[in-house]
C-alpha cells in the first residue's frame, strides 16, 4: 500500500465533496452558486463555465452580479443560468447580469439540509471505496507473500486511520455547511 497515493486519492474525493457542497444555497449570495454553471456561448459553438466568461461579484448578501468580459454573450450567460435549473432568476441590467436571491424559507432550509446529507454520504462512500481498494491491494500482497502478516495488520490499521481522518474532514465540512444553512 502506498500511503501517499491513497492520501492523494482521498484528497481528491474531499475536494470533490467540498466543491459539490459549495454549490448549495445557504441564504447568502456566493459566487460558487453560479461559477460552475456551463453556458453555450458564441452561438452554441463553445460550452464555458460562467467563471470563464466574466467576473462574479457579491455587492450584498442577497445579490450576485456577473460582469461578462465579452458583452455580446450576456444573453447566452443568462440563458445558461436559466437552463441550469438551480432556482435562480437572472436579469440583464445594462451590461451586467443581476441575480437577486429570494430569502430562504424553513422548507427550503430543510430541503437543502437533506440534499447536503446525501452529498456527504456520497463522499463517505467514495472514501470507503478508496479504502476497499487499498485493503484489496494489501491482501493481494499478503497472499503473494510480498508482506508478512504483521505488515498486513499494520498496513490495514494505517489505511483505516487515513480513512477515518478523511471521513472526519468530510463530516467537519458538512457540519460547517449545515450551520450556514440553518443560520437565518
Amino acid at each position: 500500500m502506498d500511503e501517499t497515493s491513497l492520501r492523494l486519492q482521498m484528497q481528491k474525493v474531499l475536494e470533490l465533496v467540498l466543491s459539490d457542497i459549495g454549490t448549495l444555497r445557504t441564504g447568502r449570495a456566493m459566487p460558487s452558486l453560479v461559477e460552475n454553471v456551463v453556458c453555450p456561448a458564441y452561438g452554441g459553438t463553445q460550452r464555458l463555465k460562467v467563471q470563464e466568461l466574466g467576473t462574479i461579484t457579491v455587492p450584498d448578501t442577497q445579490t450576485l452580479v456577473i460582469d461578462p468580459w465579452d458583452k455580446s454573450i450576456i444573453g447566452d450567460i443568462r440563458k445558461g443560468i436559466m437552463e441550469a435549473n438551480i432556482g435562480l432568476n437572472p436579469s440583464v441590467d445594462g451590461e451586467i447580469i443581476r441575480i437577486s436571491l429570494p430569502p430562504m424559507t424553513t422548507e427550503d432550509r430543510e430541503k437543502y439540509t437533506k440534499l447536503l446529507s446525501g452529498k456527504l454520504e456520497s463522499g463517505r462512500i467514495m472514501v470507503r471505496q478508496q479504502r476497499a481498494e487499498a485493503m484489496k491491494d494489501i491482501k493481494r500482497k499478503f497472499e503473494e507473500k510480498e508482506i508478512s502478516e504483521d505488515m498486513k495488520f499494520d498496513e490495514d490499521k494505517k489505511v483505516q486511520e487515513i480513512t477515518d481522518e478523511f471521513v472526519g474532514n468530510i463530516d467537519e465540512a458538512g457540519e460547517r455547511k449545515k450551520q450556514e444553512l440553518l443560520q437565518i
